[in-house]
């Protein structure tokens, strides 16, 4: 069972930065405040670790909250397309369909659920009827798109329904992975679609790309994540984690 959630307790300017702290660098925009970090052990691994993290600008990272346990997609990692440049080698690339979940930097922005948006929710949150659909089809013009289908004329064979029978998209927080290239909001077809933060079907049961958790720990996250703050996802597995934490000024993790 994941740890409890601790209530968040924002930075603070008075709080003391190291004296080693430096300006931020990497994918991660130096005007974002907010980080959800996913760590999971390795490529195939279909377990993660997440945690948050605030800071102010131009500070050092700090905790917040306990960390919350989670499940990736049934064949782990592979990278995907958000802030970061993928490092070349041989490590899996995400695609449509591979039920990996992605790996990188993402900027975090949108939110849906059955239901009205929990209290004190920031983030843009839209109600969702049996009509909404998320399109995975990659000869769609509307592919990786979250939508209402009955406002518009339908060009998809294959869609993923907003409002399941089940308790999956209860609460769900959009990844932004697949919009941007160089800050222009180009989906590449194929390249993977509707990635989201959702609840989980039980401890230990992957998903078929997403990240999912518990119902307690996606609603800490509705009411914690801020606009405001620009706050990303990094997901990637530990050793690479590792590596990359000082070119990319990611947090020292416990």
């Amino acid at each position: 069972m994941p740890a409890k959630i601790a209530p968040t307790k924002p930075a603070s300017a008075a709080s003391q930065t190291p004296p080693d702290a430096a300006v931020p660098t990497g994918p991660i925009p130096a005007s974002s405040t907010q980080l959800i970090v996913s760590r999971s052990e390795g490529w195939q691994g279909t377990d993660a670790t997440l945690q948050r993290f605030e800071r102010l600008p131009g500070d050092a990272w700090r905790p917040v909250g306990a960390p919350i346990a989670s499940t990736l997609g049934r064949m782990g990692l592979g990278w995907g397309r958000g802030l970061h440049t993928t490092p070349s080698g041989d490590d899996p690339i995400k695609h449509e369909g591979d039920g990996r979940s992605p790996a990188g930097v993402f900027r975090i922005t949108h939110s849906y659920g059955y239901d009205n948006a929990p209290s004190g929710t920031h983030l843009p949150f839209q109600q969702v009827t049996r009509s909404w659909r998320c399109v995975n089809d990659a000869q769609s013009e509307h592919y990786n798109k979250v939508l209402d289908a009955k406002k518009i004329d339908v060009d998809w064979n294959e869609a993923e329904h907003m409002r399941r029978r089940d308790h999956l998209y209860e609460l769900v927080i959009e990844v932004d992975h697949n919009h941007i290239q160089h800050d222009i909001r180009t989906p590449v077809p194929g390249d993977g679609s509707c990635i989201f933060l959702h609840i989980w079907r039980r401890p230990g049961v992957p998903t078929i790309g997403c990240t999912a958790m518990p119902l307690d720990a996606m609603q800490t996250l509705l009411t914690w994540l801020r606009p405001s703050a620009q706050p990303v996802l990094v997901a990637l597995p530990a050793a690479n984690y590792d590596s990359l934490r000082e070119d990319w000024a990611l947090p020292t993790l416990n």
